[in-house]
């Protein structure tokens, strides 16, 4: 099992070049089985996510083929309906596939996604949402299956909470649907956006995403496009933290600062400049990072519970008291017990709300990952650490950030990763 070996208080200067956003591109595979010929997908990052997608697209009957950040997805003899569980539980987001489904066959058998270390993933939204739109469903022994036999039929839905999943999978669902379907209270991520907008390429009629409200005309055919997937904001805020943290300064190309709106005012609060043009984000850490009085994550356009992680790193070097408050999922704060090995003073109350007291300086020690956003806020924890920092179970964090030693490598940090 391979490790994280990082030698830590190395002061992070240079330029790195933006990955493509996880967050996007998996609904966008997802939506690339829906569409009939070839779609060509750029900006694809090499996750162990996108691995999993290809996997699911390649049982349905698609052709994939990969050239370097670019996936090729021929649906044309797609013909399966039907994922197994085992594929299934490679990826937390696997239930996206189901509304690509219902909408290329008008049928789709899956099974029943866990939950995941961050806390549970429930799919109720989903699933009401199809029911609501003539889809039959049958869940037996956690497989769910779905058909609808009179077609899909929009309708007017409104989601008690602005769920992303739920979002995308009734904007997969109704894109063939007859008549109208409106969402209220959508999701409003970029990455919502940015399927609507690959699905648009595709002959899709959506309107309105990004915003609270979204509107989906059904049209008859959907084909194939051409597209380039958004930059990652959680990986640009990694970046933006592990300059912070190590009083570093970087430039980080193919940012988009609109898409960091939440994220920008807490880094400078926190001390640090942070200055931008239309794609490119540089962060300059002052000496000592201050405080951050209190934040709180919210759907978007408010603080991501993604970069809630890195926050809280900040959080425990920075001069004073900071609050950190999470209202999104019930255990974003597993990988604290992690960071206090290293010498944080934090305290965690009723499982949603950190107090971090600053400390002078974190110290190297053995820690683990306990998901992608966690593990890699241990890695920037360890990028500043004084010694060495081993971080072990580090396959969750190659979910969402691939390559991680590279880059930061090319940054001026000491880490690798060993086997064992």
């Amino acid at each position: 099992m391979k490790k994280l070996i990082i030698n830590g208080g190395r002061r992070l200067c240079g330029e790195v070049n933006l990955q493509g956003a996880k967050n996007s591109v998996l609904p966008i595979l997802a939506a690339a089985a829906a569409a009939d010929g070839i779609s060509v997908i750029h900006n694809c990052p090499h996750l162990s996510d996108v691995d999993a997608s290809i996997k699911i697209l390649r049982h349905i009957g698609c052709r994939v083929d990969i050239e370097n950040e670019t996936v090729i997805v021929d649906s044309t003899d797609a013909s399966g309906w039907e994922i197994p569980e085992a594929l299934m539980r490679e990826m937390r987001s696997s239930i996206i596939f189901l509304g690509a489904l219902l909408s290329r066959f008008g049928r789709g058998t899956v099974a029943a996604p866990g939950g995941c270390e961050i806390g549970l993933r429930p799919i109720d939204y989903h699933l009401e949402a199809f029911a609501g739109m003539g889809v039959e469903i049958n869940e037996n022994g956690g497989i769910i299956e779905c058909i609808c036999p009179k077609g899909i039929c929009g309708r007017r839905l409104s989601l008690n909470f602005p769920s992303v999943g739920a979002t995308e999978n009734i904007i997969l669902a109704s894109i063939k649907a007859k008549g109208e379907t409106v969402i209220t209270n959508a999701a409003r991520e970029p990455e919502i956006k940015d399927l609507a907008d690959f699905l648009n390429k595709c002959g899709a009629d959506i309107r309105g995403a990004g915003g609270s409200i979204i509107t989906i005309c059904g049209v008859e055919t959907i084909h194939s496009a051409e597209h380039s997937v958004i930059p990652d904001r959680i990986i640009a805020s990694t970046y933006m933290a592990a300059a912070a943290c190590t009083g570093g300064k970087i430039t980080i190309n193919g940012a988009e600062r609109k898409h960091l709106a939440p994220i920008i005012p807490v880094f400078e609060e926190s001390g640090c400049s942070v200055k931008s043009d239309e794609n490119r984000i540089e962060i300059a850490a002052p000496e000592k990072l201050r405080r951050i009085r209190y934040v709180k994550t919210m759907p978007y356009p408010g603080f991501p519970t993604d970069s809630q992680s890195l926050i809280t790193v900040m959080a425990s070097i920075g001069k004073g008291t900071s609050v950190i408050s999470e209202s999104i999922f019930e255990n974003r704060f597993r990988f604290v017990p992690e960071l206090i090995r290293m010498g944080a003073n934090i305290r965690v109350e009723n499982g949603c709300l950190a107090i971090a007291e600053g400390v002078e300086k974190l110290h190297g020690a053995n820690v683990a990952a306990t998901d992608l956003r966690g593990g890699t806020a241990l890695v920037v924890a360890g990028l500043c650490a004084e010694g060495e920092t081993r971080i072990g179970k580090i396959s969750c964090i190659y979910r969402g950030f691939y390559d991680i030693e590279k880059y930061f490598s090319s940054l001026g940090a000491d880490i690798r990763s060993v086997n064992g």
